[in-house]
């Protein structure tokens, strides 16, 4: 416990450099959005992309509406917590095994209320690119749809953790394209599963495509 100031302290000082550096690579990026003209922004949606795309879409993603996001809850990712709401983001902790359900269901009733929520479907452990439920269940429950978010990058730093986070460099290229909102019903969820798959795409079959959609 005596060691929770200290690090209380380096977490902020952390989260406020990674929020500079984000907002540094936003400033000098060259940003390209597609699809956003066919998302409704009167009404609110479940934005899905894959773990390793995370740092690029704290970086660039659109939020017209209020947003609520989930957060491990470990301590070692108190940075994040902290860096989420410098976004003006709220911030719901749990995650699969540590009150992740309980944590999906209030991100639900908040989504009825008219918020929108950011879901990475391979987090928070892996298998890297290989989708959960979550997101699907909680399309279903409150009846919004989800949205899949493609990333590319031209210049980029890629971690070495089980999900390869890609950290956007710096005066390069950023491409973020919408897919097309999905529906899901107890009656189509294994077809908007599988819709969901194809739409999030893979990230070797992203790389190759950059240079032909740039």
């Amino acid at each position: 416990m005596w060691l929770r100031p200290i690090h209380n302290v380096l977490s902020y000082c952390l989260a406020l450099f990674l929020f500079a550096y984000a907002r540094l690579a936003y400033f000098t990026s060259s940003i390209k959005f597609v699809g956003r003209k066919q998302i409704d922004e009167g009404s609110n949606h479940i934005f899905c992309g894959w773990h390793l795309f995370s740092p690029v879409l704290c970086t660039v993603f659109y939020r017209p509406r209020r947003h609520i996001w989930m957060q491990h809850p470990g301590w070692l990712n108190k940075h994040m917590h902290v860096v989420v709401r410098l976004f003006r983001v709220k911030v719901v902790l749990g995650s699969t095994g540590y009150g992740g359900r309980a944590a999906a269901d209030e991100i639900t009733e908040y989504l009825k209320r008219g918020y929108s929520t950011l879901a990475f479907p391979d987090a928070p452990r892996g298998p890297r690119c290989e989708l959960r439920d979550g997101a699907l269940h909680m399309s279903l429950k409150s009846g919004v749809p989800i949205v899949p978010i493609r990333c590319w990058l031209s210049k980029y730093f890629e971690l070495k953790g089980w999900d390869r986070k890609r950290i956007p460099l710096p005066f390069g290229a950023i491409r973020v394209e919408y897919g097309e909102p999905i529906e899901v019903t107890e009656e189509n969820f294994d077809e908007a599963r599988e819709r969901l798959v194809d739409a999030l795409g893979m990230p070797d079959e992203l790389n190759e495509e950059l240079g032909m959609r740039n």
